[in-house]
């Protein structure tokens, strides 16, 4: 077996494929990118646009982090089922969705704001976002369980998504305390170990995030 990883320890999405690499043992070597220029450069060349993360598997490429996940627990099966079978399953990748699009989604034109050259931003778009991802915090408090994880008992790539979404999400849009559950499903989510673990290995890049990074995370 050899698997190769490119991504970024600050990235969103890399994060959602560590997560399951950790929690289940699997070896890999990984890859930063974009510093490394050599590793970047290899990255295009597999996949034009250059986004990360991309595993490849004995030369063979797969792309987006979802479809990653999936294809570890095919060929690469470990400890964690993270896409069950049946009505859970379905489930979980509704949710997996709905982290990525609703709530990672929702975040970003208000980091692109931030991150753009003065004259070239989107005030529009990121009031827009943030407003839109208000709508997915209230969606989630209503229909999170009251303990537990993201589908039920079972840490699933629902978690994965929904980890570096929240994280990061919350850093643009306080949860606040009128969201109990929801606020504590982030609190749950940042003490899992394998969790913990990438939030730890982000630290030195904080910096990068331009709208702040609180010291409570």
């Amino acid at each position: 077996m050899s698997l190769v990883l490119f991504g970024h320890p600050f990235s969103s999405y890399t994060w959602k494929v560590l997560i399951p690499l950790y929690a289940d043992g699997t070896e890999f070597e990984f890859r930063q990118v974009p510093e490394d220029q050599d590793n970047y450069a290899e990255l295009k060349r597999i996949w034009s646009f250059g986004k990360f993360p991309v595993l490849v598997d004995d030369g063979q490429p797969v792309i987006e982090a979802s479809c990653i996940i999936e294809h570890l627990q095919a060929h690469h099966a470990g400890r964690n089922t993270w896409i069950p079978d049946g009505a859970l399953g379905r489930r979980v990748r509704f949710l997996d969705r709905f982290f990525d699009l609703y709530v990672q989604g929702n975040m970003q034109p208000a980091v692109n704001h931030a991150l753009r050259p003065e004259g070239k931003g989107d005030p529009y778009g990121a009031e827009q976002g943030r407003k839109n991802l208000h709508v997915a915090y209230d969606w989630l408090e209503a229909d999170l369980p009251e303990d537990g994880w993201a589908a039920g008992d079972s840490f699933t790539l629902a978690d994965c998504a929904a980890a570096p979404a929240l994280f990061y999400a919350d850093w643009v849009e306080e949860i606040g305390e009128d969201r109990p559950k929801l606020k504590a499903y982030r609190a749950r989510l940042l003490a899992h170990p394998e969790i913990a673990r990438v939030v730890d290995e982000a630290r030195p890049y904080r910096p990068y995030f331009p709208l702040g990074a609180p010291d409570r995370d």
